[in-house]
Formats: C-alpha cells, structure tokens, sequence
C-alpha cells in the first residue's frame, strides 16, 4: 500500500491511530523498567520525558482514529486485498512474538537464568522489526529493529560480564528500547499529521 498523495483505506489510518497507542503503551513499560534500574537517581526525569512523549502518542492516536472515519473504507479492490493480506502477516508475526515471549521467558527461569530475561525480551522485540518492515514497506523498521538488538545484546553483555549491578543493566536497555519506541511513535505522528493535512485539502 503506498504512501502517496492519494486517499488511503480507512483501515490504513486507523492502523497508525493505533499504532500510536501502542507505542505510548510500550514506550511507558520500558520507561517504567529504565526507571526502576535507576531507582529515582534521576529525580524521575526519565519517566516525566517519556511519560509526555507517552501522553502525546494517546492524544494524537486517538485524534486519528477519529479522524478515519472521515476516510473510505477502500479506495480499490487491490487495496482491500492488500490491506487483508497486510493484516493477517502481521497477526503472525505478532503471534509469533507473543509466543516467543512467554516461552523464552519460562526456558530462563528454569534453567536458572532468569536475569536475561529482559534483556531477551527486548532481543525478540527487536528482532519482531525486521518482518515488519517488509510487511509494511518501511525503512524505519530495519533502523529500530537494528537499534533495539544492540541495545539487547548490550544489555546480555552486562548481565553476562558481572561488572555492572542488575540496576544498570536494567536502565541501559529499558531507556534504549523506550528511545526505538518512541522513535516510532514520533515516525507516526508525522504520517498522521500529513495524512490528516492532506485528507481536509
């Protein structure tokens, strides 16, 4: 589905309206998880930033999905193939991740290596990108997706190296991963300022 002046589906801008809230919600747990690694060193001024980029992702997310309404449900035949077709790779992929999650998770708490969990955690959410990108033809998914696996892999080393306490560990990737996060819920904000700018033309 291309991003050209033309009208999108309403499915499509809804897609980035909730998309938004996603990454409010996500940028918030990561935030919450950097946070407690700092153990309010910070006089909590990680949680307050990203708490506003947060609160800004919820206020424009649901602008958006308001604002769909105003769209058609499908501009073609083609699109409304393509957009069921989008839909259901990504339901896989996201399948697929919320399964990997849970399982890897329990794998490490058995096996005793429960301190990686985080840290494999943000590695699959990482990783849970590069599908994406190809699904939805961003470029911005390989740069995040990359960005957010160093981050894990940082976050491994640390953990691995016993060189650092838990807390840093924990601060390292919790503020990397809410930054990827937040770097995509910016990423939609501007696609839905041009979306919305370009449908009351």
């Amino acid at each position: 589905m291309t991003k050209e002046a033309q009208i999108l589906p309403r499915i499509a801008v809804r897609s980035i309206g909730g998309g938004l809230l996603l990454m409010a919600l996500f940028t918030m747990m990561w935030a919450g998880i950097a946070q407690g690694g700092l153990q309010r060193h910070d006089h909590h001024v990680v949680l307050i930033l990203f708490s506003a980029f947060s609160i800004t992702f919820v206020m424009y997310g649901i602008v958006v999905l308001i604002a769909a309404q105003r769209f058609p449900k499908f501009t073609s035949d083609s699109d409304a193939a393509e957009g069921k077709m989008m839909a259901t790779r990504f339901g896989i992929i996201f399948g697929i991740e919320g399964t990997a999650i849970p399982v890897v998770s329990v794998i490490l708490l058995v096996t005793g290596y429960q301190q990686y969990t985080l840290p494999a955690i943000a590695l699959i959410v990482g990783l849970h990108f590069y599908p994406m990108a190809k699904v939805f033809n961003r470029k911005i998914d390989y740069y995040l997706a990359t960005w957010t696996c160093l981050v894990a892999i940082g976050g491994i080393i640390i953990t691995a190296g016993h060189q650092y306490t838990q807390a840093f560990a924990l601060t390292i990737m919790g503020i990397g991963v809410a930054l990827a996060t937040s770097a995509y819920g910016f990423y939609m904000l501007v696609n839905a300022f041009n979306l919305i700018k370009n449908n009351n033309r």
